[in-house]
């Protein structure tokens, strides 16, 4: 039995994706979106695919008037990180229009009240959280698939801090580079786990196996800003003017 985070979400909205289809698929160089014909919009990072040619994707051109369970089901591909990402923008839309879970509006660090001498693990670059760790004093290691940045750890390096750290910040985009259930597995006796940015998947049942203590993500406040910024290669930064930036505090 598949039992991985990009299984359950495909479970979890299965059944709320059959009566709707797909209005419209927006792939930008930073993020994707994915808006279904009941107005809701999820996005997610863009997965890039070196295809070696003109063609990323062979279905371009056709995606938007599919069913959203055909979409959905993209997000277990597993050698097609670009079919992931659209599968994880669909979930996410799909999640918009169900009830919101009970959420905090405080910013992570504030929440999570790390300490000087606490060990922090960083997985991807949250350049803007950089200063204000270090201004705190804690040990901070930075775990990147491309460990090309300077300070940063490769991901066989990062097993062993994630193993003894005290936090660990993890990028959504984990579940489109298929690799959150190694990162989660390598957690070990640990006081916070954050899955981090605007791809996570605000649905607190799915982790509530795993160590994960919050999701910090947001919704969609203003679909057509939010779709042009996609199109335009817009980042976190600009759209983050136009989402709600809420954190979902698991009960362990």
């Amino acid at each position: 039995m598949d039992n991985t985070i990009n299984q359950k979400i495909i479970n979890l909205m299965t059944p709320i994706s059959k009566s709707l289809t797909v209005a419209d698929v927006r792939i930008g160089l930073v993020y994707t979106s994915v808006r279904l014909d009941n107005g809701n919009t999820g996005i997610a990072w863009t997965g890039h695919r070196n295809s070696g040619g003109c063609i990323h994707l062979l279905e371009a051109g056709t995606l938007a008037g599919r069913p959203a369970c055909e979409l959905l089901n993209m997000l277990a591909d597993k050698n097609n990180s670009l079919y992931r990402t659209i599968g994880l923008a669909t979930a996410n839309a799909l999640a918009a229009g169900m009830p919101r879970p009970e959420t905090v509006s405080t910013g992570i660090l504030e929440l999570i009240n790390i300490q000087p001498s606490e060990h922090v693990v960083m997985v991807g670059f949250f350049g803007p959280l950089i200063p204000h760790l270090n201004q705190i004093g804690c040990r901070l290691d930075i775990l990147e698939l491309k460990s090309d940045k300077p300070g940063t750890m490769s991901p066989d390096e990062g097993r062993s801090a994630l193993s003894i750290c005290n936090i660990a910040i993890i990028t959504a985009t984990s579940i489109v580079t298929n690799t959150i259930d190694d990162l989660l597995s390598n957690i070990g006796n640990i006081r916070a786990a954050v899955i981090l940015g605007p791809s996570s998947f605000m649905r607190p049942e799915i982790f509530s196996e795993t160590r994960v203590t919050h999701i910090a993500g947001g919704w969609i406040r203003d679909t057509v800003a939010v779709e042009r910024i996609v199109s335009e290669g817009g980042g976190t930064k600009t759209l983050k003017q136009h989402m709600d930036f809420e954190i979902i505090c698991l009960k362990h």
